[in-house]
């Protein structure tokens, strides 16, 4: 048995994204090279052994949701997409993401789910604290539940 979800976003995103946060998102998404400077998700401490056999601490940046291709365990393909409006005056950006997430990468990547959230458009509010993402499943089930962030913070399963 193993932990592994499927979590599948359709967001809209506002349109006035600076060209900095796209940059960011897109290397999140696997579809652009890092920035040098990350502000979304600032920091990606793990912890390794060092030379001398002593723990030490070290910042490893990782595209949080741009894997690629066959799924592992949730069957069909994993993709990530951002599109940008055709008329950029008129439209918000699509954003469609289908990923396989294991718990011990919910806090990393709900930091980036939350910044998602605070983007949304309109249309994805129900309430003034709630934001529907999209939804997960565990790999073993065929039951969806659904994926928010509630007052700044993702609900996870």
């Amino acid at each position: 048995m193993t932990d592994v979800y499927e979590l599948s976003i359709v967001l809209n995103l506002r349109q006035n994204l600076s060209d900095e946060e796209v940059a960011e998102i897109r290397w999140h998404l696997g579809l652009g090279p890092k920035p040098e400077i990350l502000h979304i998700v600032p920091a990606f401490p793990i912890v390794v052994e060092d030379d001398r056999g002593e723990l030490v601490t070290e910042d490893d940046p990782v595209p949080l949701l741009g894997r690629r291709g066959e799924a592992w365990k949730v069957d069909g393909a994993l993709v990530s997409v951002l599109l940008r409006p055709e008329d950029a005056r008129h439209g918000s950006w699509a954003l469609t993401i289908r990923q396989e997430i294991h718990p011990d990468e919910f806090d990393r990547t709900g930091e980036l789910l939350s910044w998602l959230a605070d983007k949304a458009d309109d249309r994805h509010r129900p309430s003034t604290s709630t934001v529907r993402l999209g939804w997960t499943r565990f790999c073993e089930s065929d039951r969806f539940e659904p994926l928010m962030v509630r007052d700044g913070e993702v609900v996870w399963p």
